[in-house]
């Protein structure tokens, strides 16, 4: 690095271990996400995948975009196995790799929950992270617990969109007790591995809901991908917390709230909604939203 580089102040990890050969979409929210975690952990992580937009974006075998070991599985055992790569490194003595579950919303909110109960009920010492684009994009953009209320997908068309809420992945996690669980959005990094590296120091099942826009599924330009997410936190849409042995903090607290409406304007996935669910979707947003300042204030540090 020139002494002039040098001046700079870096925000993120320098090192580049994600290569830049991988097979993502322009702008995939879920790449960006890889490259930070990586960031976070570094090299001595051991990934487990299940089938999901991550599965191909690595690479066809023998190649491989993410630097670090990966160990693919089925669909629905991202923390089976994951379970399983924890206990082996046990057994050698190894106490200095870390053990990434990395899923999409497909294999965690849905196909997944039963081994992602299982792993952080028994407390195993691992990091799962559920990259949400809300959809089960790599078959195809169909609907999956993760999709929201209003939105076009495959499985959910225009004149039968999408009818209620998603599922709330933190508040089922949270409920089993486990020592860490965080909410992280791809356009904040510096949050995200920040949380990772603290999850990293922790010993038991860490987990982290990652909301990572997918272009092609939410179709939105791939230029947008990153104003698309500030404004899923601007709007409370998506809130960044963590909790951490039951104690509830928000990361980031929202001066100048974003409309939703504006939120999902720039989203073609919504652009078939009336205004009466614009209106109801804003208003299920401010009451989950309240609802997560009155557990702060219940089960925040200050309590």
């Amino acid at each position: 690095m020139s002494a002039e580089n040098k001046k700079i102040r870096l925000t993120l990890p320098e090192e580049e271990i994600m290569s830049p050969g991988h097979l993502a979409c322009q702008g995939c929210g879920a790449s960006m996400a890889m490259r930070y975690a990586l960031k976070a952990l570094g090299r001595k992580t051991i990934l487990s995948v299940p089938a999901c937009c991550w599965a191909v974006i690595d690479g066809a075998f023998p190649y491989s975009a993410v630097g670090v070991p990966l160990q693919q599985s089925a669909f629905e055992a991202a923390a089976a196995t994951a379970s399983g790569i924890t206990n082996a490194l046990k057994s050698l003595g190894k106490d200095d790799v870390t053990t990434l579950a990395w899923a999409g919303d497909g294999g965690t909110f849905d196909i997944g929950m039963q081994a992602l109960s299982g792993a952080v009920e028994r407390n195993e010492n691992m990091i799962y992270v559920v990259y949400d684009n809300e959809a089960y994009m790599n078959t195809g953009i169909q609907r999956s617990s993760s999709t929201p209320h209003g939105a076009w997908t495959t499985t959910t068309p225009v004149n039968h969109y999408r009818k209620g809420q998603k599922k709330n992945i933190m508040e089922i996690m949270v409920a089993h007790h486990i020592p860490y669980c965080a909410t992280a959005n791809i356009a904040y990094p510096e949050d995200f591995i920040k949380k990772l590296q603290k999850a990293k120091e922790i010993k038991g099942a860490k987990f982290i809901h990652m909301y990572a826009p997918c272009p092609t599924g939410w179709k939105h330009g791939p230029d947008m991908t990153v104003k698309i997410a500030k404004m899923a936190t601007s709007s409370n849409v998506f809130p960044i917390y963590e909790v951490e042995d039951g104690v509830y903090t928000i990361n980031k607290k929202v001066k100048n709230v974003t409309p939703v409406a504006d939120y999902l304007k720039v989203q073609g996935r919504f652009r078939h909604l009336p205004e009466e669910e614009v209106v109801y979707i804003q208003s299920m947003v401010d009451k989950n939203y309240d609802r997560l300042l009155k557990l702060e204030a219940a089960f925040g540090a200050e309590a």
